[in-house]
């Protein structure tokens, strides 16, 4: 499997389908474990890190998986390729920037991803369109035994699953959502929002995670709390309660505007898609932005003719590294800008 045949096409879980789609982009289940014999990466000499590696890769490799899966040296990609999979969220910043060996397994409808030697030896995770946190759970829980099957993990009796990071120590597990909320912004309630995930100590990072800021109104929440908590018990706080109740907040902000402030809607969903359908030149950054504005007006039913699949292949289809990778050469900005609306302009003019 060649990185280009997955970077042409969206990833399954992105599709825009499963429950409570309009808001709930997509749902994650990441497991962390390391290990036992052996001492945590930071202090891990390179022969090390290349033994945990082999180990890992080839307890990974050999599952059966209901998909075939591949692997890709993370240590000897080439920049762009690595930019790939951290736009496709296959890999995290951190796992593309790193030094030493490390490699990703991944399944070809990459609904299932295992990192080795990111942050911790083993970071393997689970993605599902939509609100299906219990079967991103139930699904990772089955790979995670078979795994384990085959190698011992480092595991305290009172502690639970030792990681790297305090903030997983226990379950090691990080539950997150995408989410799309354009209209708390729009009606000024955002705010409110990240005050209450502080308060339920939950965290909220960007578009492509820790230590990215919010483009195009995405947010994934997750979890900080691992220890003293069952995995079931989180997923199910997730599934029953703090989810339903964002896209309930989201739901009644749209109504608001279409009640209160339709002109204001209208306009920008309109121009959102006439710049789209029109605009020669596009930024990444105002793609997001556009893209994320006529999203809504589709949800929202105040756009026809563009559907949310469309709409979201071209958001991750318009991402830097994307557009390079499938025209098979580097792009300065400008002509990374013009591509992207070529691409824009000749799919939404399709409808």
């Amino acid at each position: 499997m060649k990185l280009n045949e997955i970077s042409s096409r969206t990833s399954e879980w992105f599709g825009g389908s499963g429950p409570l789609a309009d808001v709930v982009v997509s749902s994650r289940v990441r497991l962390a474990r390391n290990l036992a014999g052996f001492q945590f990466l930071s202090r891990c000499s390179s022969p090390q890190k290349t033994q945990i590696l082999e180990k890992l890769k080839a307890a990974v490799m050999s599952l059966d998986l209901g998909d075939e899966v591949f692997y890709i040296g993370i240590d000897k990609a080439a920049v762009l390729d690595k930019d790939v999979l951290v736009e496709r969220h296959l890999i995290s910043r951190q796992h593309a920037h790193a030094k030493g060996p490390r490699g990703v397994v991944i399944a070809n409808g990459e609904f299932f991803t295992a990192m080795i030697n990111e942050e911790d030896h083993l970071r393997m995770q689970v993605f599902k369109a939509g609100l299906q946190l219990r079967e991103c759970w139930e699904q990772i829980s089955k790979i995670d035994d078979m795994i384990e099957q085959k190698i011992d993990y480092a595991f305290h009796p009172r502690y639970g699953y030792l990681t790297a990071c305090p903030t997983n120590v226990g379950t090691g597990i990080r539950v997150s959502v995408m989410l799309h909320l354009p209209a708390l912004r729009m009606t000024g309630q955002i705010e409110k929002f990240f005050a209450a995930a502080k308060s339920m100590n939950l965290a909220v990072r960007g578009l492509f995670g820790e230590g990215t800021e919010a483009v195009g109104d995405f947010y994934q929440l997750s979890n900080q709390v691992t220890l003293g908590v069952s995995e079931v018990e989180i997923v199910d706080e997730f599934t029953d309660s703090t989810i339903p109740k964002i896209v309930e907040y989201e739901n009644l902000a749209r109504d608001q505007l279409l009640v209160k402030q339709p002109e204001m809607l209208d306009d920008k969903t309109s121009r959102a898609i006439g710049l789209l359908k029109n605009a020669r030149l596009i930024s990444s950054q105002e793609a997001l932005f556009l893209l994320s504005h006529l999203r809504m007006g589709v949800n929202m039913k105040r756009i026809t003719g563009v559907s949310i699949p469309v709409i979201n292949e071209l958001f991750m289809l318009t991402q830097p590294a994307h557009l390079q990778l499938n025209s098979g050469k580097r792009l300065e900005p400008a002509g990374r800008d013009r591509l992207r609306a070529e691409i824009i302009r000749s799919r939404l003019n399709q409808n």
